[in-house]
């Protein structure tokens, strides 16, 4: 019988005027980027948690914590090298991912393939197995006034093959 795990992750940054935009992997131009201690890529440290959180590993911060000067800048797809090492080492394999993106601006449709496609890459799956969907919140709370974006990750895991 194969054994399943489900992970769930979220993650929030904030945005400021002149700071990078990396969503996915991706930059993409916009007049708001995150503010964060790594590239900020919010959709890879929250798409980490649901991975990390499906074996019960603890979070992102556990492993690559924000007051160590080694993660200062980091692109975030080296992060999600790492997990999903470790993730293999315990014997499992990424069955889907999906993912919900809560940004007001910029539109984030014409960039949703290049996200996918750069994560299925760096994770070593097939872009069929990740999905990417964007939202905004109609103007409400943090991300509508654009002061933040906030992703919502959902993970299933199986067990690799025995050989």
């Amino acid at each position: 019988m194969i054994k399943f795990r489900i992970g769930n992750g979220y993650d929030v940054h904030a945005l400021a005027e002149g700071e990078s935009l990396i969503l996915g992997g991706i930059r993409i131009e916009h007049s708001k980027g995150t503010i964060a201690h790594s590239d900020g890529d919010v959709v890879i440290h929250s798409l980490c948690d649901a991975l990390l959180g499906a074996l019960a590993l603890g979070d992102i911060g556990k492993h690559f914590p924000d007051n160590d000067p080694t993660f200062k800048n980091i692109d975030s797809t080296i992060l999600l090298k790492k997990v999903m090492d470790m993730i293999r080492e315990h014997g499992y394999e990424l069955s889907n991912a999906d993912i919900t993106i809560a940004m007001q601006r910029p539109k984030l449709a014409p960039h949703i393939t290049s996200m996918r496609e750069r994560i299925a890459q760096v994770m070593g799956v097939r872009i069929s197995d990740i999905s990417i969907k964007a939202t905004t919140t109609e103007k409400l709370g943090f991300v509508g006034r654009e002061e933040g974006v906030e992703v919502f990750s959902s993970v299933l895991l199986h067990e690799s093959a025995r050989i």
